[in-house]
This record gives structure tokens, C-alpha cells and sequence, in this order.
């Protein structure tokens, strides 16, 4: 679609710092799609946190259930690739529904093995591995449909949304999983990520052909090829990566979040779950009040004040472990510290929110700039960024952490992020400059 479409009138008040839900009212096929995405990953959400509860519970073992993340993370970065080089030569609806078809299977299977009461490990390795792969296939081919289905200015609207989903699954599913292992089981926690994937296949079913336009990409090795030498012609695009792992191997504090409620912050396992709550509660107040954001047409220097806004964020959240940590000798092992936890929660709520505007801009410049004949393995590579960006960022931080103090990571990568961003706004001169009105990559 173009930008031809008239604009919509000005919003006053609340309702313009709202999310605009424009995208749901004028694509039929995109609100089918949102509605049955947003349902199946909140059923995705439960899977993931019952495989880790289903492998600790047969083996007692923490190393165990880290191994989950670490089989999946391989599949996952090679689906990013072959993903988005799918997406950039078969009808892109086929596709998603071939590969949701395959998430889905890998899903019902657990839920059998699971019912059948299998005590070995490694059939969930490897099913939480295929699950995991082809839910990045699915993510990178719907990010590259979505320019087909709205005008380029109803593009962070739609980033917007799915932010909102992705608040929502990982602040509903996670709850909801733990209710149901202790109340009903694992079997039938699967069962329900099995039912809510149907939204998936509604969203899908909903949409058009899509076959990629512009020229067929190569086969093989050659797709890959073809991407990178796009890449290296297209520097707003490749900003959005640079920025994007920055924050992401700089500013990633979440493996330090058990050792602060341990020893800085108190409250245990109940203090690990407010932090990382109150990083998905900022993205998702952020995304709920993202009105603002359609109008911004200098959408490289949003990307840029963002995540300088995030790095700021992440370093006071170490500046709240270092203080705690040099004024808790009178506070009792174990004990919350109550005004440090509120502002660690209050830190992590505003780096959230920097996150998910940074996330909206990106995704937005990424899907309006690249041409379509690219379009998929440009969302693959975002994908093998995010999947592979916060796995490098927790080795960053626990380095930190065990070289220095708990609060290291979080305060020297932030500060690092804001003076990269402060480099980078000279260096990436031609992305501060970047005009959403014309999309050039």
C-alpha cells in the first residue's frame, strides 16, 4: 500500500495519547490477524513457562531447565535466515500457515507426551527447539506482510499494537501457566496453548495471497548473499540493527535480578518477579498511550533518543543497587528494602517504555524501507537479532556482575548506551535525518 490514503483527523485530548487502533478498523485482514496473534501467544507464553517447570520438576535441576533456552537458541537463529528467505520467495500466507501448522503439531505432541507421563527430558528439548524455530519463521513472514496490508503511516500504529500483545502474553501468560501447573497439571496447561494457537490459524486463513514482488531472490547461500549486499547499501536500515544490539548487549541487567532480591533488595523470588513485571507493565503503558507516536516523522532521532532514554534508565537502576548495597547493613537477610525496590521497579517500568518506543520506530522504519523483495530476510535478521542480542547482553552482565558488583552491569552499560547514542547521533548523521514521509533505506 502507499501513503495515498487521505489522513485520518486530529485526536484531542485522551483519546490522542491513546493507541491508535486505526489499522484494526481499516484492514479487516490485519484485525483478524492481531486478534488471533495476540490470543496464541498468550498460549505461547504458557508453553514456555511450562517446559521449564515440566524439565525442573523431572530433574531438580536449574542447569537443566537453562538448557531449554540454549537448544532453542541454535534452531532459532537459523530460522531467522531460512525464515526470511522463505517469506522472500513462496506466497508468504503459505508460509505462515505451513510453519504454524508444524508449531502447532510440536505443541499437541507435548501435550500427549505429557498426558502419557514421559520422564526423560530430551523430547522436550527438542519440541520446545521446533516450536521455537517456527514461531520465528511465523514472526519474520507476518513482519513482512504487514506493509502489504496498511499504508506506510498506519505502520507504528500496527508496531504499536503488537507491542501491546507482547505486553500482554508475557505479563497474562506466565500468571496463567502458574496457576494452572499447580492446580491442574502440565499436560493440560500444553492443552490450552494447543486451543489458543487456533487464532493463529483464523489470523492466517484471514489473510490474501502474498506472493513477494520485485525480482525472485537466489536460492541457498545465494538469498543470504543478496541480503547482505542490500545491507551494505542500506544504512538506515542496517542503523535500526547497530542501535537495536547496543542496548540489547549493553543494557540487559535481567540475569542480575535473582542475586539484587538475594542480597541487595530482599524479597527473593517475589522481588524477581516484581522487576521483571515492571519492565513488560512500562512497554505495555507505553504501547497503551503510543497515540503520539503515528506523527513523528523524524523517526531515526525517536529511535535514537529512545534507547539513549533507555541506557538512562538501566544505569539508575544500578545506581539503586549500588546505593542499596552500601546502606543495607541494617536491614535483616531476606528482608525487602522496601523504598529500593520501589525505585528499581520504577526504573525498570521506564526502561521498559523507552524499549517498546525504540521497538515501534524500528520495526516501523525497518518494514517501510526495505523493499518488498527483501522485506523477509530483512525481518529474519531482526529476529536472529533479538533472539541472539540478550543472550550476548546476559554474558555482558554476568561478566560485570561477577568481575565487579551486582550493580556494574546495569550502571556501566547504561552509561556506555548513552554515550554511544551520544556518538552515534553524529555519526549516523543521515539516520537523525530520516523522514517518514519518504522512507529511503
Amino acid at each position: 500500500m502507499t501513503t495515498s490514503e487521505p489522513e485520518q483527523p486530529k485526536k484531542r485530548g485522551l483519546r490522542a495519547l491513546l493507541v491508535d487502533v486505526t489499522p484494526l478498523r481499516q484492514s479487516p485482514a490485519f484485525a483478524r490477524l492481531w486478534c488471533g496473534t495476540s490470543i496464541a501467544q498468550i498460549g505461547a507464553q504458557l508453553t514456555i513457562v511450562a517446559v521449564g517447570l515440566n524439565v525442573y520438576d523431572l530433574t531438580q535441576s536449574t542447569l537443566a531447565v537453562s538448557l531449554v533456552a540454549l537448544w532453542a537458541l541454535g534452531p532459532m537463529l537459523l530460522a531467522g535466515f531460512i525464515g526470511g528467505a522463505l517469506a522472500d520467495r513462496f506466497d508468504r500466507r503459505l508460509v505462515s500457515l505451513v510453519t504454524a501448522i508444524i508449531a502447532w503439531v510440536s505443541v499437541c505432541t507435548m501435550t500427549v507426551i505429557s498426558f502419557l507421563e514421559v520422564s526423560v527430558t530430551w523430547p522436550y528439548y527438542a519440541l520446545a527447539a521446533v516450536n521455537a524455530a517456527s514461531s520465528t519463521i511465523m514472526g519474520a513472514t507476518r513482519g513482512a506482510m504487514l506493509p502489504r496490508l496498511l499504508s506506510t503511516q498506519l505502520l507504528p500504529a500496527a508496531a504499536a499494537l503488537n507491542g501491546i500483545t507482547m505486553g500482554l502474553a508475557v505479563t497474562l501468560g506466565p500468571a496463567i501457566a502458574g496457576v494452572m501447573v499447580a492446580s491442574v497439571g502440565f499436560a493440560w496447561t500444553y492443552l490450552l496453548d494447543a486451543v489458543l494457537f487456533i487464532g493463529a490459524f483464523v489470523g492466517i486463513l484471514g489473510l490474501p495471497s502474498m506472493r513477494p514482488e520485485g525480482t525472485p531472490s537466489a536460492t541457498g547461500f545465494g538469498s543470504v548473499v543478496e541480503s547482505m549486499r542490500f545491507l551494505k547499501t542500506a544504512p538506515n536500515v542496517r542503523a535500526t540493527f547497530v542501535f537495536d544490539l547496543i542496548a540489547m548487549t549493553l543494557g540487559t541487567p535481567r540475569v542480575v535480578f535473582p542475586a539484587a532480591a538475594a542480597l541487595v533488595l530482599g524479597g527473593g523470588a517475589v522481588t524477581v518477579g516484581m522487576l521483571t513485571a515492571a519492565f513488560a507493565i512500562g512497554a505495555l503503558v507505553s504501547g497503551l498511550l503510543s497515540g503520539p507516536l503515528g506523527s513523528v516523522r523524524r523517526q531515526g532521532r525517536a529511535v535514537t533518543g529512545a534507547v539513549a532514554v533507555y541506557g538512562a534508565c538501566t544505569a539508575a537502576f544500578g545506581a539503586v543497587l549500588l546505593v542499596a548495597a552500601a546502606t543495607q547493613s541494617g536491614s535483616a537477610p531476606g528482608e525487602p528494602v522496601v523504598a529500593a525496590l520501589v525505585l528499581a521497579a520504577i526504573t525498570l517500568a521506564g526502561a521498559g517504555a523507552a524499549d517498546n518506543v525504540s521497538a515501534v520506530f524500528r520495526t516501523t522504519i525497518l518494514q517501510a524501507a526495505a523493499p518488498d523483495e527483501v522485506r523477509g530476510r530483512m525481518q529474519g535478521l531482526f529476529f536472529v537479532v533479538v533472539a541472539g542480542g540478550p543472550r550476548v547482553g546476559d554474558l555482558v552482565a554476568g561478566a560485570l556482575a561477577t568481575l565487579i558488583a551486582l550493580w556494574a552491569p546495569a550502571l556501566i552499560g547504561g552509561l556506555l548506551i548513552v554515550s554511544l547514542m551520544l556518538v552515534l547521533w553524529r555519526v549516523y548523521g543521515g539516520f537523525q535525518r530520516y523522514d517518514a514521509r519518504n522512507p529511503t533505506p
